[in-house]
């Protein structure tokens, strides 16, 4: 693979993602739907697997707005400020947002292994639950690696 097609893919990885995750969620709930109309009655297991991939498509859209530099933002005092002053609020707000992160990839790891030594099965297909619960720590800390990523950028051209 040539290395610029690699990095486009890196750049636009939690967007293939959430592609995927939306048309399987499509598929799935049109599935339910179709059972649901013709043969009256619902496909149980949709709903874990719909959930499941909403909650990781939460983490990747947050992901994916934080490489945009898209998320909501309070910068009226902030766009004012001197420059140092500029550096510093992007730096104490990347870090809070990595701690929150960073917290929520240690106690979804934490989950895991307890739904692992617990034996945690899921309702509809009795499969591991840890399997659904995984990608929340590993979405974190995706989400981690884009937060300083976006801060590394911007901080370079506010040096500028």
């Amino acid at each position: 693979m040539p290395p610029g097609l690699i990095r486009r893919l890196m750049d636009r990885a939690e967007e293939l993602l959430l592609v995927a995750l939306f048309v399987l969620m499509f598929v799935i709930s049109f599935a339910n739907v179709v059972a649901r109309y013709f043969l009256r009655f619902a496909l149980a297991f949709t709903e874990e697997m719909v959930l499941a991939a909403f909650v990781w498509a939460t983490l990747l859209g947050t992901a994916t707005v934080v490489r945009r530099g898209a998320q909501l933002a309070f910068t009226f005092l902030v766009d004012r400020g001197s420059r140092p002053t500029r550096r510093l609020a992007l730096w104490l707000s990347s870090t809070a947002t990595v701690v929150v992160f960073g917290a929520l990839a240690y106690y979804g790891v934490q989950q895991v292994e307890l739904e692992r030594r617990l034996g945690f099965t899921t309702e509809a297909l009795a499969l591991p639950q840890w399997w659904y619960t995984a990608g929340v720590p590993a979405f974190a800390v995706w989400v981690v690696f884009r937060v300083l990523q976006a801060a590394w950028e911007l901080d370079r051209t506010l040096r500028a």
